[in-house]
């Protein structure tokens, strides 16, 4: 008997291996089919700037409420202030011409010198105002000669002022001055606005709102 495979044989096992590809080949083609396409977004994250941090654009863009109060016990150009709220910083505020010299009569601006910076306040109208009830009102109490009141009036900040952490600040305060004061009273000197005080204490607060 011949140990070679008859015709019929070889023709069946190629037609057997011809079916197996076949199916592979559909069963691929199914697969490729139904596999769920990649998605490509459309524009790639824009890259930070180069040396931005989240901190730097928070602060570009801070803006909010804000409550300042100084204070004194004194008639001289320095007081002690306190800023909260969107700016949380204390120091100095010292009255000041346009060009910085200090202003012993309080008529221009007041300068908030802060921990972190610094910027000033337009107070001319506030202080002729407070001035103007001063010399008018004052004292209330003629036996005593003693006396308080208080003014209120909207103060800007003046643009360009602002330097450190405080640099391109702009915005506004409604501020108040407030006085209580005794002055010295004596038969050769009568009780006016103009007598000596002896103890004084003058307190400026107010909100505001701010940008920078």
């Amino acid at each position: 008997m011949s140990s070679k495979p008859s015709a019929r044989l070889l023709a069946t096992a190629a037609m057997t291996a011809a079916a197996t590809a076949l199916g592979a080949l559909a069963i691929a083609g199914c697969s490729a089919a139904t596999a769920e396409p990649k998605t490509v977004p459309k524009t790639a994250p824009k890259a930070a700037p180069v040396g931005a941090t989240v901190t730097d654009a928070a602060a570009a863009h801070k803006r909010g409420s804000v409550h300042l109060t100084a204070y004194t016990d004194n008639d001289g150009p320095t007081e002690t202030v306190i800023v909260t709220g969107a700016i949380g910083d204390y120091g100095q505020a010292v009255s000041v011409h346009p060009d910085g010299t200090i202003d012993p009569e309080h008529d221009s601006e007041l300068s908030l010198r802060l921990s972190k910076g610094t910027f000033r306040l337009d107070i001319a109208s506030l202080d002729k105002a407070f001035v103007a009830v001063f010399l008018n009102h004052f004292p209330t109490d003629q036996v005593t000669c003693s006396g308080s009141f208080d003014v209120t009036q909207r103060v800007s900040i003046v643009p360009g002022s602002g330097t450190g952490a405080y640099r391109g600040v702009g915005g506004a305060f409604t501020l108040t001055i407030a006085l209580d004061e005794v002055d010295k009273v004596s038969a050769a000197e009568p009780c006016t606005a103009g007598s000596a005080f002896l103890s004084q204490a003058i307190v400026t607060s107010g909100p505001g709102s701010i940008t920078f």
